[in-house]
């Protein structure tokens, strides 16, 4: 059996052969599709297709595989009913990216500003 390829602190990982925990979460988020599942993921529940129909353009293939590696990383679990859901981690995850949210949006504003500016 192959070893694992996810993102975990103490591993190996993008930016650090140590798997420093910033790095390993920095690889392990900057991987396609991660943020918008964990996204889709923030109000509750929800199941394989319902992911995939928010998410145009996600092949099942690799929501699979980012739902098997953010399970692994303890990040979200399957419910009951075979639906994902966040875990504590997960929700802490959230929380803490809320601030990166807001900047987002000031950053989109001060974009808009000095296109304005520029009469783009």
């Amino acid at each position: 059996m192959a070893a694992s390829q996810t993102p975990l602190p103490g591993r190996p990982v993008k930016g650090s052969s140590t798997g420093r925990p910033i790095m390993a979460a920095m690889d392990l988020l900057g991987r396609r599709w991660s943020l918008r599942i964990l996204w889709e993921l923030r109000e509750g529940p929800v199941g394989f297709r319902d992911i995939q129909a928010r998410c145009e353009n996600l092949s099942p293939s690799v929501l699979s595989t980012r739902l098997k590696e953010l399970a692994e990383a303890r990040i979200i679990e399957p419910t009951p009913d075979r639906r994902w859901q966040s875990t504590a981690l997960g929700r802490e995850l959230s929380t803490a990216l809320r601030p990166l949210h807001a900047w987002a949006d000031q950053w989109k504003d001060a974009l808009a500003e000095d296109a304005a500016k520029d009469g783009k």
